[in-house]
């Protein structure tokens, strides 16, 4: 009886795989040149265009309501793409955030709008970037390179969720702050497994 319970709150306590092995971030660079990474982070992924200012409410609600609450989880970081030419706004943006709380897990990269277009087919989701090469999703990719979200569900009338519209406060705040909190727990445990496993080695 204890483990299929133990099993049950396993199963429910990990946020799904949608898709296996996203693309990588080679292609792009930080407004220092330098690369970044989403292996062995916790990756909260948007595309905000050419057209940066026009995200601009997009990214205080993610900022209040996602990054606020979870910033200081060491491996949980934000990854904003967009293309060579709007570094200037992305710096200004990040100015306005970082009244609100420290910004030093916030990432702006750049690359070309092949490369961008690129990584966002990688994802493999039913949602379209625009012709400023922009959405309101945002997504969450693990440590793996994994994008993670909900399966669907038609028995609980549940459909699939590969993003999160940060356009919608309720969206944020009904669903996507507690699948943040459902993958950064899951890692939790992980950890303090880990750590028991050594203690008793």
């Amino acid at each position: 009886m204890y483990l299929f319970f133990a099993s049950a709150v396993d199963n429910f306590s990990k946020l799904p795989v949608l898709q296996e092995s996203v693309g990588n971030l080679n292609a792009f660079e930080t407004f220092s040149k330098e690369q970044l990474t989403l292996q062995d982070k916790i990756s909260v992924v948007g595309f905000f265009g050419e057209d940066i200012k026009s995200k601009q409410g997009n990214a205080f609600n993610l900022n209040l309501k996602i990054y606020k609450k979870n910033h200081e989880f060491r491996d949980f970081q934000f990854v904003i793409l967009a293309p060579y030419g709007a570094e200037d706004e992305a710096k200004s943006l990040l100015d306005e955030l970082g009244t609100l709380v420290d910004v030093s897990g916030w990432n702006f990269i750049f690359g070309t709008s092949e490369n961008i277009k690129s990584f966002y087919s990688s994802l493999k989701t039913p949602y379209q970037l625009d012709e400023k090469l922009a959405t309101d999703f945002v997504f969450i990719i693990d440590k793996k390179g994994n994008l993670r979200g909900r399966d669907e569900d038609v028995e609980k009338n549940k459909q699939e969720v590969y993003g999160y519209d940060a356009s919608s406060v309720a969206d944020l705040a009904n669903v996507m702050v507690d699948d943040v909190k459902v993958i950064l727990a899951e890692y939790r445990l992980a950890l303090k497994k880990y750590k028991a496993d050594r203690k008793e080695n």
